[in-house]
């Protein structure tokens, strides 16, 4: 996808029930029940959780090298991913990885996921760094692709999102 169709994004639907999530504490996932509710983004808002407020949010990955990877179904955008080459030397970055909820479980998150593999072993990364939402179906769809949470967070992406999963794959 061209950079510029990264408002698109609102064409996702990226609402879910959480009723289980996870915390990584002295080496270990514990799991934990919750009752949260993920809206859609919202469409006219300019908040974090807005089309606008993505959209400035990770502008900046793509104009520092980044890709957007998309997933269609016709026309229509039912997946995102935003690769990030060089989160540090021998480090890439699964920035980005949404699933419309009407496409989900039909394996395009894995599609999605290996599409960056792909790039990060074509830029010659050695490993892939994501920081996965708490919810346990999303950490255990990354460590189905082989990703573990790592006891060394990157400290940038840990001080945005200090409750998420921060895992590596090796490549």
């Amino acid at each position: 996808m061209a950079h510029a169709e990264l408002a698109r994004i609102g064409e996702i639907d990226r609402s879910e029930h959480v009723t289980r999530e996870y915390a990584y504490r002295r080496g270990s996932l514990e799991a934990r029940a919750v009752d949260v509710w993920v809206p859609p983004w919202s469409p006219t808002d300019a908040g974090e959780h807005s089309v606008r407020g993505r959209v400035e949010a990770w502008q900046p990955i793509l104009a520092r090298g980044g890709t957007l990877v998309g997933a269609f179904d016709g026309d229509g955008l039912v997946g995102v991913a935003i690769y990030r080459p060089r989160l540090t030397l021998d480090t890439a970055n699964l920035a980005v990885l949404h699933v419309s909820r009407g496409h989900r479980r039909n394996g395009i998150a894995s599609r999605l996921t290996e599409e960056v593999v792909r790039l990060a072993r074509a830029d010659g990364a050695r490993r892939l760094y994501v920081s996965a939402t708490p919810s346990v179906p999303t950490v255990e769809f990354y460590r189905s692709r082989g990703f573990e949470p790592t006891d060394e967070p990157n400290e940038e992406l840990f001080a945005l999102e200090p409750d998420d999963i921060h895992m590596l794959r090796e490549l």
